[in-house]
């Protein structure tokens, strides 16, 4: 039976997510930069108010999977931390300058991920040959690989997560970006056995007094009084199609 991770950037989505039926947690920061790594004050409250399991993502910033020395060091930081927090996993991947999994630096983490399931996350997708990669991530003793097949939408690169998931001796392949409830039965009917989503909805901020014309990032028309967070409802649905075959019905 496949599983449902969803994405959740806060403790209080994660809550909702794991009400809602989800499997497990991957847990982020900065949702705009794709996923960074956590506050320790968020790791701490997860492991206080989430029963299940939580995966938190170690990405020191955004753009490339390519790390200078110190960004490096604090990756081994951060894995180190969680790890003494007692989560159960950690999401993590790097590749060289050309564009290949950086063998070097991950036999440098695994260990330090002794006792955590290590999923590698969507840094895969942008790696220079996805088979060669699943065989060394295999060697590695990776659980699992977040991508999208190498494209911008898992759906769009389902060829090539069907022949991840067909060949694999080892790593789950998790389908994520752009995993949805109506494309979900694409994904289950390829046989892939692990679906990653953020299953979010925009809500508008509670407070009455709004500041006009001033935003907190360089883009001056970004909206502050409104931010995305896990459907709970969503997710129920994206679960039970998982596990019931609920027929899926899109509003």
């Amino acid at each position: 039976m496949q599983k449902l991770e969803v994405c959740c950037y806060g403790v209080d989505c994660a809550r909702v997510a794991e009400q809602a039926g989800a499997d497990r947690i991957e847990l982020c920061a900065s949702p705009t930069e794709g996923g960074l790594t956590p506050s320790a004050g968020t790791l701490m409250a997860a492991r206080e108010h989430v029963s299940i399991p939580v995966h938190p993502i170690v990405r020191p910033r955004s753009g490339d999977f390519c790390y200078s020395v110190t960004e490096f060091e604090q990756i081994k930081s951060d894995i180190a931390f969680i790890r003494e927090q007692g989560f159960p996993g950690v999401v993590v991947g790097l590749l060289d300058l050309d564009g290949h999994i950086d063998l070097q630096r991950m036999l440098q983490i695994m260990p330090l991920c002794a006792g955590m399931e290590v999923t590698f996350h969507r840094a895969f997708d942008l790696c220079h040959s996805p088979l060669m990669a699943l065989e060394q991530l295999t060697d590695l003793g990776v659980a699992r690989i977040l991508t999208s097949g190498q494209q911008q939408s898992a759906e769009s690169g389902l060829p090539l997560l069907r022949e991840l998931t067909r060949i694999t001796r080892g790593p789950k392949i998790m389908a994520g970006a752009g995993v949805r409830l109506s494309n979900l039965q694409k994904f289950i009917d390829a046989g892939i056995s692990e679906l990653h989503s953020s299953a979010s909805q925009r809500i508008s901020s509670p407070m009455r007094y709004r500041k006009a014309g001033v935003s907190m990032c360089s883009e001056a028309d970004n909206d502050e009084f409104s931010r995305s967070v896990v459907d709970g409802d969503v997710v129920e649905a994206m679960k039970s199609v998982i596990t019931l075959g609920a027929p899926i019905r899109v509003a």
